[in-house]
């Protein structure tokens, strides 16, 4: 099969964006990544459009390229929660490699900060859960991941102090990077005093929801810049409520990362750089140690001993994740392929590492329900 490269990438300052709908959002990352990518609007042939809950529009794809002046053959808006940004850029691979489109703008955004109101909010999301036997008994989407890290943390000894360590590893990161929602310093004990949200998690230990985009085009041809080719991609699906799912050790993740390094021929000790999911600081842990990049329970033992930091072993996150870069929905989750490929085509700023050669990208939608694993690598064409 043909191989699909990501040619450019765009996104839009995180944080509170008054007076900016969805649309707009889109728009100015999208111009940003058709930019980076030097192509014009005329030279995309296919659209994927992430949902946005302030704008369910039943057609958001349409409705962008519409508002965008593109004329795509082929448009699909899509919804796996925070899976969705990861699992665009695995069907945009797919369109490329089969010869369905040549170039494949991938994009969402919305103004989840500034146009909803935290009720609405936590009404929407919380509408992961069951219907019938947890929605009705008031639980909200923190309230599904601090069970999950209840019983996480009793399962492997993980404690309070190790999901802290995340918080702070992901804060020091986001401080190198201008568009980051959060860049004031913390510690653990900054952590540990703040509120509590949904026992054990604490404020800090989640994500804060933003405003903002990110967009990338995917195309046949590697394009002028230093090549980054999806050269893996899996995923898994095993559950969807909280109450189904059979075993906290084994939600998917691994499943899904597994296809993807088979499809890559390419083994974990490779890859030199991650992104990782880290919608609340016990998903970041659970994912590190299901997709085997840690032992179990030991994922914080990288953070204390300088492995997962922007010099160590297997740099970690460096724009900050979801933690701290901040959580639009669909384009939080998209900052992590974002910040890979600008690592590895030397294009990070001051937060520039010596570029990676293989990076592992894993993201999941719902409370754990839905995983993608994306493999990038950075190549002679």
């Amino acid at each position: 099969m043909n191989t699909a490269y990501i040619t450019g990438t765009g996104n839009t300052r995180f944080g509170r964006l008054e007076g900016r709908g969805p649309l707009d959002l889109m728009a100015q990352a999208a111009t940003q990544a058709l930019a980076d990518a030097q192509c014009r609007r005329g030279d995309i042939d296919g659209l994927l459009c992430g949902y946005a809950t302030t704008l369910p529009h039943l057609m958001l794809s349409t409705l962008f390229a519409e508002r965008f002046g593109l004329r795509p053959h082929y448009a699909h808006g899509m919804a796996l929660g925070g899976a969705t940004g990861a699992a665009m850029l695995m069907l945009a691979r797919d369109l490329v490699r089969v010869g369905r489109c040549r170039r494949v703008l991938v994009v969402a955004g919305e103004n989840r900060l500034s146009g909803q109101a935290r009720d609405s909010a936590i009404q929407t999301l919380a509408q992961v859960g069951d219907p019938d036997f947890e929605v009705p008994n008031g639980a909200s989407v923190p309230a599904y991941y601090a069970l999950l890290a209840s019983r996480y943390m009793a399962a492997t000894g993980l404690t309070l102090d190790d999901l802290a360590q995340f918080a702070v590893q992901m804060r020091s990161n986001a401080i190198g990077h201008p568009d980051a929602h959060l860049r004031e310093p913390i510690t653990a004990a900054d952590v540990a005093a703040s509120k509590p949200i949904a026992t054990p998690l604490r404020l800090l230990d989640c994500c804060p929801i933003s405003d903002g985009a990110m967009a990338f085009v995917v195309a046949a041809d590697p394009g002028d810049d230093v090549p980054v080719a999806i050269v893996g991609a899996g995923q898994a699906h095993q559950h969807q409520h909280l109450s189904a799912l059979d075993d906290v050790l084994a939600s998917g993740a691994s499943a899904a990362a597994d296809r993807a390094f088979a499809e890559a021929g390419i083994a974990r000790s490779d890859i030199d750089w991650l992104g990782i999911y880290d919608s609340f600081t016990i998903t970041l842990a659970m994912l590190l140690e299901e997709t085997g990049f840690a032992p179990r329970g030991q994922s914080a033992a990288g953070v204390r001993d300088g492995s997962f930091a922007p010099d160590g072993r297997l740099p970690l996150n460096t724009h900050g994740g979801l933690l701290s870069f901040g959580h639009c929905g669909v384009a939080g989750g998209m900052g992590h392929a974002v910040e890979a490929v600008r690592q590895m085509r030397s294009a990070a700023a001051g937060r520039q590492l010596r570029p990676p050669r293989h990076a592992f990208v894993h993201a999941d939608g719902g409370v754990l329900s839905s995983h993608v694993s994306l493999i990038l690598s950075r190549s002679a064409t």
